[in-house]
């Protein structure tokens, strides 16, 4: 996944940043080094938990967004603080970070792209920026890296989301026909069918009134909730 090579890359560069230009007594160095870590850990449990749940999932890749987003403003800081001069996003210098990639699957006559090399591998075609002695260099070097693997996880998480809202994750998926299955057996003669939700069609679940004139009384609900609201009185 690019998104996690990409974050790795992140992580290893921030923690050598962090050693060679902030004082390793500063908190800064300690919230940085954990902000480029979660970003990586959370895309790589993301990609675990989508095998069962999509909402698991989704959750993870947003906290490895936030995380992310943390540590760009850190960077974007150090170089404010400092009076270093931050890249604009189309400045020649942004764009040659940022086209590494398509520079390589050029030079390899497009039969491969960096998702194949290893983390060795894919560091050394970045190590001219973040390898430099110039921090100014290194830390736009890692902005412009920020940058591209936060527009990845932007994709990645409105695709989630409309996948989700779409049709549920496994778990989820697996609720919904276990439900529809209790609906088509009966356990014995007595046992009510459970019926469909009249809004989307869904299996119901039976739950019980907390608040309001009907508190304590119990109705059917759609299996959808909260995105769908429908309802059946018993």
């Amino acid at each position: 996944m690019a998104s996690f090579q990409t974050s790795t890359l992140i992580y290893d560069a921030t923690v050598w940043f962090c050693e060679k230009f902030i004082d390793f007594r500063s908190r800064t160095v300690d919230q940085m080094v954990q902000a480029a870590r979660s970003g990586r850990q959370n895309i790589a449990e993301g990609s675990r938990a989508s095998a069962t749940s999509s909402q698991t999932e989704l959750r993870l890749v947003n906290v490895a967004r936030s995380s992310l987003e943390e540590l760009l403003l850190d960077y974007e800081d150090f170089l404010r603080h400092r009076h270093l001069e931050q890249w604009e996003p189309g400045s020649p210098e942004a764009l040659a970070v940022r086209h590494v990639p398509k520079q390589f699957k050029h030079d390899q006559s497009g039969r491969s792209d960096l998702t194949d090399l290893s983390d060795q591998e894919r560091y050394a075609l970045y190590a001219k920026w973040l390898d430099h002695e110039n921090p100014e260099i290194r830390a736009n070097a890692l902005i412009s890296l920020i940058n591209q693997t936060n527009y990845l996880l932007d994709q990645q998480i409105a695709a989630l989301e409309a996948q989700f809202v779409e049709e549920g994750g496994y778990s989820e998926q697996l609720a919904t026909a276990r439900l529809a299955e209790r609906g088509r057996k009966k356990a014995d003669g007595s046992m009510e069918q459970i019926p469909t939700c009249p809004n989307c069609d869904k299996p119901m679940v039976l739950r019980t009134a907390r608040n309001g004139e009907n508190a304590g009384k119990q109705f059917w609900g759609c299996s959808g909730y909260p995105e769908c609201r429908g309802a059946v009185r018993i």
